[in-house]
């Protein structure tokens, strides 16, 4: 077995000395032969991000593009019943029918809003809150009010999960001295 075990060291040390150059032409050729090898690698390395980064830039320009599509698909449907409305009032003498109509898509667009995790921001008998609502005049206080509480509301406000889309525009309740 010392044989073989001797036999074995020589082979490897044969096939160390083939692999290894023998002389400095020998070892700068082979030091510039792994030099570009390094640089197609770092080369190739930076086309593969550029290209990743080219993806990505595209994937999200895909996004942004196309990502109203769901609140469009759910409003549609509530402008063809606006348009049934008006063709049905045109053909009708009945006011009251086109109110109806036209509360059913009004009913239909608040709960596109709510599925688009819009909603109404709640104000009438609140204290006045200057990041929800818009004060846009004073009134003596009504009763049952007490001075700084919205008394009315001239437009609905709407929030968009905990970011506010349009405050409320509101009147509030003023102090008996002012």
């Amino acid at each position: 077995m010392t044989d073989e075990t001797n036999q074995t060291e020589n082979e490897s040390e044969k096939n160390q000395r083939v692999e290894q150059p023998q002389t400095a032409e020998e070892k700068i050729i082979a030091l510039e032969a792994q030099l570009d090898e390094s640089r197609n690698d770092a080369l190739r390395h930076q086309a593969e991000l550029e290209n990743f980064r080219k993806r990505v830039y595209r994937d999200q320009e895909q996004e942004r593009k196309y990502s109203t599509l769901p609140l469009l698909s759910d409003l549609l449907p509530a402008i063809d019943n606006l348009q049934r409305a008006t063709e049905s009032a045109k053909e009708s003498e009945n006011a009251a029918s086109l109110v109806e109509g036209v509360d059913m898509v009004i009913d239909q667009l608040l709960t596109v809003l709510e599925r688009q995790h819009c909603k109404k921001i709640e104000a009438l008998g609140l204290p006045f809150d200057p990041n929800f609502h818009e004060a846009i005049g004073q009134a003596p206080s009504p009763a049952g009010y007490e001075p700084g509480t919205v008394t009315m509301v001239t437009r609905e406000g709407y929030q968009l999960h905990d970011r506010v889309v349009r405050p409320a525009q509101v009147f509030v309740a003023a102090s008996a001295s002012s």
